[in-house]
Parts: C-alpha cells; sequence; structure tokens
C-alpha cells in the first residue's frame, strides 16, 4: 500500500460519506425512521468512511515529516478547508453556512499546526533542563488542539463521531510512536476500535504501507499536478453532492 494507494482508500471513503447524505436519499428516500432501509444505507456509508480517517493522518504525518515547507502545507490545507466549507455544509445540512459543523480539512490543518508547534516546542526546550517545561507546553498545545475541534465541530457526522478531534489523536499517536512500529499499531487500532470500530480497519490497512519517500505510484512524471488533483477530489466530491441535493428535493 505506497501512498498513492493509500490516498485511493480515502477517496473511496471521502465519496460514500457524501454519498451518504446525496446519493442515498436520492435513490432511497429521506433517511428516518419511517424509512429504515434509507437510514441504514446512510448510516452505513457514513460509518465505513470512518475508515479514512487513519489513512490521512498517517500521510498528514508522513507530509509534516518530510517536507520542507511545513508553513506552506499548513498553508494549502487552510486553503482547501475554506474551499470546501459552503459545499460541505450544502451537503451536511442544506444551508450555505452551518455553524454546528465545519468540514473536516479543518482537522487536518489543526492537526498540522499541533504537529508543528509540538516539534517548536521540542527545540525551544531541548535538553533535560527544559523537559518540565517541554512537556507542559506540549500538553497545552495538544488541548488547545482538541479543544479548537470541539468548539468549532470539526467533522461532527452523525452526532456520534467528531472526525476532527480522531484525526489529531491518531496523529498523536503516529507522531510519537512512529519508531516502534508494533507498539505504534496497536496503540492506533485500539483507539480506532473505541472510536466506532470502522476506523481500526483503516489502521489495518496501514499495516501494509509502504513506507518508502517517493512510493506514489501513479503520480506519473508529474508529481505537482498529480498532487493537485488529490487536493481537488474532496471539493469536486462535494459540489456534486450539493448539486446533486439540489436538483432532487425530498418529498
Amino acid at each position: 500500500m505506497n501512498a498513492f494507494r493509500l490516498k485511493l482508500v480515502g477517496a473511496v471513503c471521502m465519496a460514500l460519506s457524501v454519498a451518504s447524505t446525496t446519493v442515498v436519499p436520492a435513490l432511497l428516500g429521506a433517511p428516518s425512521a419511517d424509512n429504515m432501509g434509507s437510514l441504514t444505507a446512510a448510516v452505513l456509508c457514513e460509518a465505513v468512511s470512518w475508515t479514512a480517517i487513519p489513512i490521512y493522518a498517517w500521510l498528514l504525518v508522513e507530509g509534516s515529516r518530510v517536507t520542507c515547507h511545513a508553513g506552506a502545507y499548513l498553508g494549502r490545507l487552510v486553503a482547501l478547508a475554506a474551499v470546501c466549507e459552503v459545499p460541505y455544509d450544502l451537503v451536511a445540512s442544506g444551508m450555505a453556512f452551518d455553524p454546528r459543523s465545519q468540514n473536516p480539512v479543518w482537522g487536518l490543518a489543526i492537526a498540522l499546526a499541533v504537529l508543528m508547534l509540538l516539534d517548536w516546542a521540542a527545540r525551544r526546550y531541548a535538553g533535560a533542563s527544559g523537559r518540565a517545561a517541554r512537556w507542559a507546553l506540549s500538553a497545552l498545545i495538544v488541548v488547545a488542539g482538541l479543544l479548537w475541534n470541539l468548539l468549532l465541530g470539526v467533522g461532527v457526522r452523525q452526532r456520534v463521531m467528531f472526525v476532527g478531534v480522531a484525526t489529531l489523536l491518531f496523529a498523536l499517536v503516529f507522531r510519537f510512536l512512529r519508531a516502534r512500529e508494533n507498539t505504534m499499531m496497536l496503540t492506533a487500532g485500539l483507539l480506532g476500535a473505541v472510536l466506532c470500530v470502522t476506523p481500526a480497519v483503516g489502521v489495518a490497512v496501514l499495516h501494509y504501507r509502504d513506507d518508502r519517500v517517493g512510493g506514489d505510484a501513479g503520480a506519473g512524471r508529474r508529481p505537482w499536478r498529480t498532487r493537485w488533483a488529490w487536493y481537488a477530489v474532496y471539493p469536486a466530491l462535494l459540489l456534486a453532492g450539493a448539486a446533486l441535493t439540489a436538483l432532487t428535493p425530498l418529498g
């Protein structure tokens, strides 16, 4: 499972998440207690889509590790999150602006900001004399990241999954336990099992990953174009879902 295949799995999961609130209602009617078939299909699509959470968290951690321009990486994620927000709200709630939930790309941006601040704290308080200050500051940074995800409602789905919080937790596991493969996978797997089970499937997929740098097979000779194509997948799916919702009013 090289980077290209991991991203492909993630894209399929994102498509299922969008389909749970667009395609399923269009085909089976509005999910409700009176329409259990549609409700079951919507919940299953959404639950399976959570498989992508640890995959994207891993890709984020690896990207932050190998990039030479972490600030530019963060800027791209913030720009992508801003672009996705209106179509995400249209798909999730039918409103152009819904403050109750923000799209999960914000969760990636917050996780990356937390990782960058943790690296800064490690450099700022390097050495045994600064260990206490480093751990205290690191704890504050992590708590702040979790609170931002909770207060903004990042990636809140079905009122049971907080995608932003889950993304940050997986990113921290992968960041601090990367050198201990078995411990990292076991910890991530247990975390995924606690978080409604399906994220643990994503951890199992990661077990078969290819960690070689440049393992983005399928990128061909245009890595920059491929990178931007991956960035375009989620907003394109959201726009398609929003258009389908607008064209298929539910009675």
